[in-house]
């Protein structure tokens, strides 16, 4: 089982929104590395979600409920899909600044590469997130 973190705007579909639908298809990646990534996802794997935009803040925590598939249509013939579900959010958002300033999460792509999408997590960083989310701020 691997962890990983995708990121999506709250204003397009938020943690609330997959917590109502039970499930989701995540779709719509287009950066090639975060397409990367997406392809590796397989069912059971631990997810951060985390929103993007104006809160900039890990949220909840989902898993995989399918193997990442491609889907290729006539417009986009490297579309990557996963199936989604909802686990829990989390007892306090780990904001993107209490994240830069902790020296344990100093290399993540969270903060090397902020624009990319799909990323992956390491044992220790899920467990320092645990840790960030249980904090009172």
């Amino acid at each position: 089982m691997a962890n990983w973190l995708f990121k999506e705007e709250p204003d397009h579909y938020s943690f609330a929104d997959l917590e109502r639908d039970r499930s989701a298809i995540w779709d719509g990646v287009k950066n090639s590395l975060a397409r990367m990534h997406l392809r590796k996802i397989r069912r059971g794997d631990r997810i951060w979600y985390y929103h993007s935009g104006r809160e900039k803040a890990i949220v909840g925590e989902m898993r995989a409920a399918s193997n990442a598939r491609d889907v290729p249509t006539p417009t986009d013939r490297g579309a990557v899909v996963v199936k989604v579900q909802p686990v829990r959010p989390l007892e306090s958002p780990v904001p993107l600044s209490a994240i830069k300033k902790d020296p344990r999460l100093a290399g993540w792509e969270l903060i090397r590469l902020p624009r990319l999408s799909v990323m992956p997590v390491t044992e220790s960083q899920w467990r320092c997130i645990e840790e960030l989310s249980q904090k009172e701020r």
